[in-house]
């Protein structure tokens, strides 16, 4: 904004011009600060300027103006560096939605940088939140898209991961930036992504948050992070240097040019205001009614479908402007390449529940920048009709529980579960073949942030949650987990070997499904939380990935499974196989075809014959591939029979060998072997 943007009018005896009510936030100007601060219902706002040293307040300025729902005004002369709060005036009535209290110093929702992060200070009932002063930046240059990797969906391996805790134990690092963005793009953790195969990293929330208060007197912390305040903000405790948003960025940068992709958690169904007893820090004090779904009802007049205790209005315009402003801030200033919604279902809720074409989504839909980068959603909430899965719609991928929970009762021996098995393993048409969508549409798990480590959900039966600190009562019940005969550490090596083949087959059914596999950080390296399966308040060693004590041959089988996928086209297919033309056959251990009458048991082949194709990649080059013959036994030892073809072994879960005679092979009980038919082999 120059000076020929702003009215003509004198300049106030408070030192404000009214400047403009666009853009929102504080926009360095050449020749000063314009501040846009969206409120409905504040009577009017006040900007606090702070001294940067010693913290003290040296001026209080009205913003003059009020357009468009937005109070505005111009501060002459003003330069990056300028450290400030809010202060918003108006009704304080609850019942009515309004919660205003001009004492209460407020986070500017537009601010890219605090002088420190969020934090609570005091003790006990004394406690109360140390809000940080937001700092004038200037604006770096947007990422040029020709510089990221730009990978098909089809292609993608997402590795879930947590800043933190990737990195705050690795050996090779400096002890100064472990823990850190600065970490995030180091050498040593890059190599061990590109090593493994990895070609996408989703980030847990890297967005600034809030401890929740019963954390604090606790003495515990919010590690994973889904408890938002600040949209534009790098979360301070990630940088080593001060500048988290720089590190951010450059660890980007590296990970780019390692041709690896980016994706960041993201939560904009709730804000870490929580309920009506919360800490008033930003939205609340700055307009509750228009920032929150209000609920009559409820005895703190605040609707919950999030589990959080208030739900962001997505509905309302400007909460629906912040939330795009932010995401295309997060695409073209800090450079990723796209992301996975939190609670994605409480994004989709208007006034009469969730509706796939709610503002939110069409918003997305037609935005330039948007539209093009990958979209993950977590496809449920706590509230009425909250599962969605499956209706997300063209150009959206969605986090694949029923998958996740098929292949664990599988491979646990629950009965009835192989039908339902052959669906996941062929990207679960009966849930995404709609609309133009793609296998790739469904995100494939076995485990995630949000319960046991892969280790752990072979070695536990039940939850051990006691370092949280709420009677192990938290945490998912449900887990379709097992542990191989004794709960939790053992030396006896019998046990030992069975939970490295579990873990094994589960590797093997995740990274050779139809769809897009994503792995926990860790479980390739045999990670435990030593039972935990809600470490959202552990930033300790139960959380973060332990160098030192690597599964090395866990790591070499997962590298393996990782690289088949790259190298052959028939694992990762961009049409849903149906087996209409003999591309896919189900086949039965006595040696034909799977019948309907087949589907009670726990042994079954799937085969994929890639040389039955129309499939061509974006250069026109045809995506033929061998024939594979993936075998699954969750049962006893049983002998296969195979098809015709001289199958040779690829890679088996069990180091144990087969007798082999002619077209028959003796498979072992809870196993899978991968063969290929080596006439077929190029």
């Amino acid at each position: 904004m120059t000076s020929a943007d702003r009215p003509a009018s004198s300049s106030r005896p408070d030192g404000l011009w009214p400047g403009c009510h666009h853009p929102l936030g504080a926009t360095v100007c050449a020749d000063g600060i314009n501040f846009a601060v969206f409120s409905e219902h504040a009577t009017r706002i006040e900007i606090a300027i702070h001294d940067p040293q010693s913290g003290e307040e040296t001026a209080r300025l009205e913003l003059p103006e009020y357009t468009d729902q937005i109070h505005h005004g111009f501060l002459a002369g003003g330069r990056p560096g300028l450290h400030y709060r809010l202060h918003a005036h108006g009704p304080f009535d609850p019942a009515r939605g309004h919660r205003f209290d001009p004492d209460r110093p407020l986070l500017d929702p537009y601010a890219t940088r605090w002088s420190h992060g969020l934090r609570w200070r005091g003790q006990g009932d004394g406690l109360v939140p140390d809000v940080p002063f937001c700092i004038v930046e200037d604006m770096p240059s947007p990422i040029p898209p020709e510089t990221k990797p730009h990978r098909p969906a089809s292609q993608m391996v997402i590795y879930e991961a947590h800043v933190r805790g990737l990195t705050a134990l690795h050996p090779d690092l400096p002890q100064d930036i472990r823990g850190t963005c600065a970490a995030l793009g180091s050498e040593p953790v890059i190599d061990h992504l590109r090593n493994l195969g990895i070609n996408t990293i989703e980030l847990m929330p890297c967005q600034a948050f809030f401890d929740e208060q019963r954390l604090a007197r606790t003495g515990l912390t919010n590690y994973w992070g889904y408890n938002p305040i600040g949209f534009f903000v790098v979360e301070p405790r990630y940088a080593a240097t001060g500048d988290a948003r720089g590190e951010l960025r450059e660890a980007i940068a590296r990970l780019h040019a390692a041709d690896i992709e980016v994706i960041l958690d993201v939560v904009y169904n709730h804000s870490g205001e929580g309920d009506g007893a919360g800490p008033t820090v930003a939205f609340r004090g700055l307009d509750n009614h228009a920032y929150y779904k209000l609920d009559p009802e409820a005895a703190d007049g605040y609707l919950n479908v999030t589990g959080c205790g208030n739900t962001l209005d997505l509905a309302h315009p400007r909460v629906l402007q912040l939330a795009m402003d932010s995401l295309r801030y997060w695409v073209e200033i800090i450079g990723v390449d796209g992301f996975r919604f939190d609670l994605a279902t409480t994004l989709g809720r208007e006034f009469n529940g969730f509706d796939p074409g709610s503002g939110f989504f069409d918003a997305i839909a037609q935005d330039p920048v948007l539209s093009r980068v990958k979209l993950i959603a977590e496809p449920w909430d706590i509230g009425p009709d909250g599962y969605r899965m499956g209706g997300f719609g063209p150009g959206w991928a969605e986090w694949n529980d029923r998958y996740r929970d098929t292949a664990r009762a599988f491979w646990r021996g629950d009965a009835g579960t192989l039908s339902e098995l052959a669906s996941r393993l062929l990207g679960s048409a009966d849930l995404f073949e709609h609309q133009g969508r793609r296998p790739w549409a469904s995100i494939n798990f076995i485990t995630s942030h949000d319960g046991f480590t892969l280790h752990d959900l072979v070695s536990y039966e039940e939850r051990h949650n006691e370092d949280n600190l709420e009677g192990n009562r938290d945490g998912h019940g449900h887990n379709l987990s097992w542990n191989n005969g004794v709960e939790g550490r053992s030396d006896d090596a019998g046990v030992i070997a069975a939970r490295l083949r579990d873990r094994k087959n589960l590797l093997a059914t995740l990274l050779l499904s139809q769809g897009t596999p994503m792995l926990l950080m860790g479980d390739e390296t045999g990670r435990t939380q030593g039972g935990n399966n809600n470490a959202y308040c552990q930033d300790n060693p139960i959380s973060w990935l332990d160098w030192e004590t690597v599964d090395r041959e866990l790591l070499d089988f997962t590298r393996k499974l990782i690289e088949l996928r790259a190298r052959h086209p028939v694992f990762r297919r961009v049409r849903f196989m149906h087996g209409e033309n003999g591309n896919v056959v189900w086949w039965h251990s006595e040696g034909r075809p799977m019948g309907p009458e087949d589907w009670h048991g726990h042994c079954v082949g799937l085969l994929l014959d890639g040389r039955i194709t129309e499939e061509r990649d974006e250069r026109g080059r045809k995506l033929d591939d061998e024939r594979w013959l993936l075998v699954f036994n969750a049962g006893e030892t049983v002998r296969f029979h195979l098809p015709e073809g001289h199958w040779q072994p690829t890679l088996s879960g069990t180091s144990a060998k087969r007798a082999e005679t002619g077209r028959t092979i003796i498979l072992d009980g809870r196993s899978f072997t991968l063969l290929v038919d080596s006439n077929e082999s190029r």
